[in-house]
């Protein structure tokens, strides 16, 4: 069973820059940042947690009680299923964690800079990361523990996933160089060249102008994307999506693009990124990415100094949400060009300019994909 924990340590890297309880009365989290992180350190979330000397109170209505920032550490999609499967097999479930209990399974081993002491004993077995030559074998184990296969090694699964998020099957990776990188396996309902089409719609959007990580093909037809999240020396970076930053749970899909291009005038100040903002909208809307949800789009901090992260996820997802994007535009699942400019000129992008965007983005993407949707 699952030992009770009533207060986690919130570290940056390996520095200590707050405390997380749950609070006995109400039954939500409360987080205090640590006084020399109050002065030294950043705002882990300036839309939630401000960097003030006050004890701040998560809602009790949204995360289970817990603050939309830490949630975000958590895995979903095949992370989720993966820690599901062997809480099941421990006897308990995520539902009868407490907020506290689930951070502390994650404790230093997710995505971005941020760790949870104490760390949960029992999961994840310390092997080393996958490599090249074993590729194959952990997407047999995918299939396997998809298919609810009991022979399924889950724990190897889980370890190897790094609590990345997203719907197919992955595997952290390290290579030669000292890169870190994410691997991405075929889902049982996926075509055979899943990876082949990704790596042609990431190359498109680099094309199109837009900023994304190395990416790769390994074994010609695994889909390999290094992570932004830790350089070749592992230090690593605070990471936070635009759900946690909005406070809201992507998979509601409450999310409008105006939202994501005024977060990134107010997180960077920077006119070119939010410019950079609004040409991945473009290019999702003429690309056929309707896989646009809010934990799709994540920014970087540096020492308290936010930019966008590159993009990743980008590829072929016509279906959507009954066929509309997971993002709206003005409310519109399937926005047309006269609210794509209402939306950049609102924004203070000149519409000569968004129109310059448009045609760019148009061009490059019906040269390069099978198929496109012109505005």
């Amino acid at each position: 069973m699952i030992g009770d924990i009533r207060k986690v340590e919130v570290r940056y890297r390996d520095i200590l820059a707050g405390v997380l309880q749950m609070d006995p009365y109400t039954g939500v989290c409360t987080f205090q940042y640590d006084k020399a992180w109050l002065a030294s350190g950043f705002s882990l979330s300036p839309t939630e947690l401000p960097l003030r000397e006050e004890l701040f109170h998560a809602s009790p209505d949204l995360f289970g009680g817990n603050f939309a920032i830490f949630e975000d550490s958590l895995p979903d999609g095949y992370g989720l299923y993966l820690l599901s499967r062997m809480l099941k097999e421990q006897g308990s479930s995520l539902k009868a964690l407490s907020p506290l209990q689930r951070l502390s399974i994650i404790g230093r081993s997710g995505m971005g800079a941020l760790s949870y002491l104490p760390v949960m004993p029992g999961f994840g077995r310390q092997k080393e990361l996958a490599d090249e030559e074993n590729l194959d074998f952990l997407q047999e184990e995918a299939f396997r523990v998809l298919g609810e296969k009991e022979s399924a090694d889950v724990s190897l699964l889980y370890y190897n996933s790094a609590n990345s998020g997203g719907a197919r099957p992955k595997t952290a990776l390290r290579s030669k160089d000292g890169s870190h990188w994410l691997v991405k396996f075929r889902h049982t309902y996926d075509p055979a060249d899943a990876g082949k089409m990704e790596l042609l719609y990431m190359k498109t959007a680099r094309e199109a102008g837009i900023t994304i990580p190395r990416i790769g093909l390994l074994r010609d037809k695994y889909f390999a994307i290094e992570r932004f999240d830790i350089d070749r020396d592992g230090r690593r970076f605070h990471v936070a999506t635009a759900a946690a930053l909005l406070k809201t749970d992507f998979r509601n899909q409450d999310v409008d693009y105006t939202n994501l291009l005024a977060l990134t005038g107010y997180l960077t100040q920077d006119p070119l990124q939010v410019e950079q903002m609004f040409r991945r909208m473009v290019f999702n809307l003429v690309a056929l990415n309707k896989d646009d949800h809010a934990k799709n789009f994540s920014f970087l901090c540096n020492e308290g100094v936010w930019r966008l992260a590159p993009a990743y996820d980008l590829t072929y997802s016509p279906q959507g949400s009954n066929g509309e994007h997971a993002t709206s535009l003005y409310y519109n699942g399937n926005p047309q060009l006269d609210l794509v400019l209402k939306a950049g000129t609102g924004i203070r992008i000149p519409r000569t300019r968004c129109m310059e965007i448009v045609q760019e983005v148009q061009h490059i993407c019906q040269s390069t994909l099978p198929t496109a949707n012109p505005l």
